[in-house]
Formats: structure tokens, C-alpha cells, sequence
């Protein structure tokens, strides 16, 4: 039996609009505890991933050219646009675990997004799910 992304996958995840902000996404990674967020237009479409490493080299730049107390208001003035990585990878449900395990492996990818045949988001699969796995199949 082949396993497929759908059974690992979280459904239906969090994500943000491309229109919010960087201090939009820095309380949304808090909250949610969190270190990737999928970014999407109006339609649910997903445009684009934002993750703790681009925030956090954003963040050190706004320190380094600004002072701590202007952080806040240029993480407002900061879109999330401007900042999200949009050379990622998505995935589809109906693929076989085993090809993205390989993939995320190769790559050192932390989460792919997955979409369904519109680009509409319809789940995520991180790293975090594999070992759950693997502690699943280990005990």
C-alpha cells in the first residue's frame, strides 16, 4: 500500500495574506508556535512561504540600520510581499510519501506547502511530521 502526502499532511493550516505584514507574521509565529508560514493572495491561492530564518535576517537588518525601538514600527511598514521566498516547492496530496521524504532529505527542506490542481492550499507537511512517524513506527 502506497502512503500518500494526504495521510501525513496537516490540513488545512494557517497561512497568511500577502498583504499582511512582517509584524502580522512575527505574532502569527509566536502564537502558533510555529517556524513556517505559507503565504496567499485573496483567492487562497499560495503565492509564496515565509519562514523564521527570512524573518529573523529581516529583523537583524532593521536592528542593524535602525535601533531597537524602531523595530516594531518597520516590522508594520514591512510587507509580507516584499520579504516571502517564492523559489519553493509545493507538493500535491495524491503524491507517494516515499518521493518527498527523499526530496526533504536531499533538499533539507523543514516544510513543503501542499496544493491541490488550483494552487489553492490545502495542507502543510514538515520535517516535525516525518519524525512523528518514525517515533510511530519505532515504538
Amino acid at each position: 500500500m502506497t502512503h500518500l502526502v494526504s495521510d501525513l499532511m496537516t490540513p488545512d493550516p494557517f497561512a497568511i495574506s500577502a498583504q499582511n505584514t512582517l509584524h502580522d507574521a512575527h505574532n502569527l509565529m509566536k502564537e502558533k508556535n510555529v517556524r513556517h508560514i505559507p503565504v496567499i493572495n485573496e483567492h487562497g491561492g499560495l503565492v509564496g512561504m515565509l519562514t523564521q530564518k527570512i524573518m529573523i535576517a529581516h529583523v537583524m537588518n532593521i536592528m542593524a540600520n535602525y535601533s531597537a525601538s524602531a523595530l516594531e514600527r518597520k516590522e508594520k511598514q514591512t510587507k509580507v510581499v516584499d520579504i516571502m521566498a517564492t523559489d519553493f516547492t509545493s507538493i500535491s496530496p495524491e503524491q507517494p510519501l516515499h518521493e518527498v521524504a527523499k526530496f526533504f532529505v536531499e533538499n533539507r527542506h523543514g516544510c513543503m506547502p501542499v496544493v491541490d490542481k488550483d494552487n489553492n492550499l490545502v495542507g502543510i507537511l514538515t520535517s516535525s511530521d516525518f519524525v512523528r512517524l518514525a517515533a510511530a513506527l519505532l515504538s
